[in-house]
């Protein structure tokens, strides 16, 4: 692949790109492939076409358009690595020619990319930074946790009340038909909890072992499964025990037993310095984002606002996934919200602006202390964790070597050096 970049007005590139002959070739095959598993033909077996035959029968033309939608995007992002650009929002892109057989794709991107900055003072910036204080009842609130985990669950004969925990089966339909996750046997709900709808948990306070109960459970608008989001289930319940938590005494026989520790003095310094050390790395954290600022308020950076805008969409896009992720449709959420898709865009523009504006400054700085990203500096960043060496992690010369594969060692580059520089402003 070759690239070629213009500059143009506006915090906007211009990138020329021609695609190796070999790999458009790569991606017509790749795609009759697939075209040919749906394919009839005489003489061949349902889904065992030879993709020569498929671009016989439809045409290369017709293949290759077909191919682009699958490979563009690919294509688009090795450009952008290749040629070291930082794209901003959605790129516009300009394919004029289907090629000839042996001939490369030329296509062209046009793109907005991250602005420069012209570096003000950001050595020996003055910034506040906190005091790590552990609040007592984070401790004490950790040990009732632990505590909880060694309860003993006793069944009793009596009503159930807040506090307990109750074993049941449940059935939940809406309109008389069953639904997914309506459904379970022998299910352990702690009452008090809040793990169900309020009007379920409610329906079992007062129930006796082989009580059956029956509640109308209306769900939430903006509840994460969309089926059941806004309508209303009826459930059946069934109360097969009821039981009494145990929880055992704070002392220093439940330190021995929850832990490593011999006393509950001991095990409380051990949580309390856990505690400790989360905090220390927020306030570092603070503290960075702090001097970073301090160094932005000193620095000039254009933003030419179609950058803004492209940014905020960017970042609209990512709450998009996630909430698609989480089993939520965007379009119910922004119903929630009462807001446009436009009006979320624009309620994000502060941090689409601020977020641009520090990398900007951090580009700079890592330019003007010519930081540069060794071979050892990417291997240390890829480094396993302590404490992780028994979750599924590749060695870090096999996941570099992985990431040379697909192109994103620049990507790696450039992020190591952004953390750097943002170390130097700090310290």
């Amino acid at each position: 692949m070759e690239t070629t970049v213009k500059e143009l007005p506006d915090s906007r590139v211009r990138v020329d790109v021609d695609v190796d002959p070999k790999d458009v070739e790569g991606s017509i095959k790749k795609t009759a492939a697939q075209l040919g598993e749906d394919m009839k033909m005489p003489g061949f077996r349902k889904g065992k076409v030879p993709p020569e035959m498929v671009v016989q029968r439809l045409g290369r033309e017709t293949v290759l358009t077909q191919a682009l939608e699958s490979s563009l995007g690919d294509w688009y992002e090795r450009a952008m690595l290749k040629s070291g650009i930082n794209p901003v929002g959605d790129p516009k892109l300009d394919l004029s020619d289907l090629p000839d057989e042996g001939k490369p794709l030329k296509f062209s991107i046009e793109v907005a990319v991250r602005p420069g900055a012209e570096l003000g003072e950001y050595k020996g910036l003055e910034v506040g930074r906190e005091e790590p204080e552990v609040p007592q009842d984070a401790v004490e609130g950790e040990l009732k946790r632990l505590q909880e985990g060694f309860a003993r669950l006793n069944p009793v004969e009596r009503v159930a009340k807040e506090g307990d925990v109750v074993l049941i089966d449940y059935e939940g339909k809406i309109d008389e038909v069953a639904f997914e996750g309506g459904t379970a046997k022998d299910y352990l709900l702690e009452l008090g909890e809040g793990r169900v709808l309020p009007e379920l948990e409610q329906a079992l306070i007062g129930a006796e072992p082989d009580d059956e109960r029956k509640a109308e459970v209306p769900f939430p608008d903006d509840y994460p499964a969309e089926e059941v989001a806004g309508k209303t289930a009826e459930f059946d319940v069934k109360v097969k025990e009821v039981r009494e938590k145990e929880l055992p005494e704070l002392n220093d026989d439940f330190a021995a037993e929850a832990s490593e520790f011999e006393t509950l003095d001991e095990l409380r310094d051990h949580i309390s310095g856990q505690i400790r050390e989360i905090l220390d790395n927020q306030i570092a954290e603070r503290f960075r984002e702090a001097a970073l600022d301090e160094a932005v308020k000193n620095a000039k950076v254009e933003l030419p606002d179609p950058v803004v805008e492209a940014r905020a969409a960017e970042m609209w896009r990512r709450v998009e996934r996630q909430l698609q992720q989480q089993g939520m449709d965007p379009e119910n959420y922004l119903q929630i919200q009462g807001k446009t898709r436009d009006e979320m865009i624009e309620q994000a523009r502060p941090d689409a602006e601020r977020a641009l504006k520090r990398e900007a400054v951090l580009e700079a700085i890592a330019e003007a202390e010519g930081i540069e990203i060794t071979e050892e500096d990417m291997l240390e960043a890829l480094q396993i964790p302590p404490g992780h060496e028994d979750h599924h992690h590749d060695e870090p010369s096999v996941a570099l070597q992985k990431i040379r594969e697909s192109g994103r060692e620049e990507l790696l580059k450039d992020d190591l050096r952004m953390r750097r520089a943002l170390e130097l402003v700090a310290e």
